[in-house]
């Protein structure tokens, strides 16, 4: 951060006001100028939460596309369906067994496997060919795509959630003062902050397994100088074979979850891609901090551009991801 700050002063200055900004806005009364401006304060504490809880999903997602792709170098396009796959998979398990949470496990432990199919059948014998990567990895999508449109049609469906997750809880943010001068409070849905826990506890986990663990070293090691690791004995395929199989798994435990507080249909799967594609690239190839700090951005961009320029909500998304390409290439982050 100290070299941040010495190497890019202005920047630097930019970022803490637009910080500062934003906790006035999070934490003030707004006067009633200001709301005549950005509307009620509740409508822009939700959109801010939305926009962070949403980047929670998108991290989950890419966090394991980051895995595959940032670290691996295995250009892996079904990535989206594997997380529509494992909505649907988790979708059933918790309607017949009434189980949210072994519905989790289950899709993680599925898609995982086949997860471990797709490294074992394809990717082993296609190291290094990008082009052909991508174009297999396409016709596995739309392969999938066919199949979950014959299996479970063109319907709406939400993963039914357990009692305990149901209804708003209130959480410290002022969102007005009545004339009274009592306070009032956000209510704000259970689910959305029991994912965003569970996203930060997730890339927590991730970024010390990587960091601070031998199985870590043993992966980084493998992505920097196979040869060498194989060299010394570890046996690298049976290494990236389980990488590969716990990032697949992770886009289905992510479906489970996306499929709990928004929905699951025709067409998610390209939506998650896309956005896991930009995310990745916002963030920087390889590394679980960056994936997260594109996630909320990306998170942040989407809700935030659909509250208040309905209109350019979209291309919001692609604004950032052209500046950061624009301003430094390899991402905002680098490393692991």
């Amino acid at each position: 951060m100290s070299d941040f700050i010495g190497r890019h002063p202005v920047w630097s200055l930019v970022i803490l006001i637009l910080l500062a900004l934003l906790v006035f806005l999070v934490v003030a009364v707004w006067p009633p100028e200001l709301e005549q401006v950005l509307g009620r304060k509740r409508v822009f504490l939700n959109a801010l939460l939305n926009g962070i809880t949403l980047g929670g999903l998108y991290f989950m997602v890419a966090s394991g596309f980051t895995l595959i792709f940032g670290l691996m170098r295995n250009v892996n396009l079904a990535h989206g369906s594997l997380y529509l796959l494992g909505g649907y998979i988790g979708y059933e398990i918790a309607r017949l067994t009434d189980g949210w949470l072994f519905s989790l496990v289950a899709a993680f432990v599925i898609v995982a496997l086949i997860g471990i199919v797709l490294q074992f059948t394809i990717f082993r014998w296609m190291e290094g060919q990008d082009l052909r990567q991508t174009l297999v990895t396409i016709a596995i999508s739309i392969i999938l795509a066919d199949i979950m449109l014959w299996r479970w049609g063109g319907d709406f469906y939400q993963v039914p959630m357990p009692s305990w997750l149901g209804g708003p809880v209130q959480v410290p943010l002022i969102t007005a003062m009545r004339s009274s001068g009592e306070l009032v409070f956000l209510q704000y849905p259970l689910v959305r902050l029991v994912i965003l826990a569970g996203a930060v506890a997730i890339g927590v986990l991730m970024w010390l397994a990587l960091n601070r663990t031998r199985i870590g070293m043993i992966i980084r090691a493998g992505v920097d100088d196979r040869d060498m690791l194989s060299a010394s004995g570890v046996r690298v395929q049976i290494v990236f074979l389980l990488v590969f199989a716990f990032g697949a798994g992770l886009a289905g435990f992510a479906g489970v979850i996306g499929g709990t507080f928004q929905s699951l249909q025709p067409g998610e799967d390209v939506k998650i891609l896309l956005a896991s594609l930009v995310v990745v690239i916002v963030g920087g190839m390889g590394s679980i901090t960056g994936a997260a700090v594109g996630a909320v951005l990306i998170g942040l961009a989407e809700q935030f551009g659909s509250v208040y320029m309905e209109t350019y909500a979209v291309v919001l998304t692609f604004v950032i991801m052209v500046v950061v390409l624009a301003v430094r290439p390899q991402g905002l982050l680098r490393g692991y």
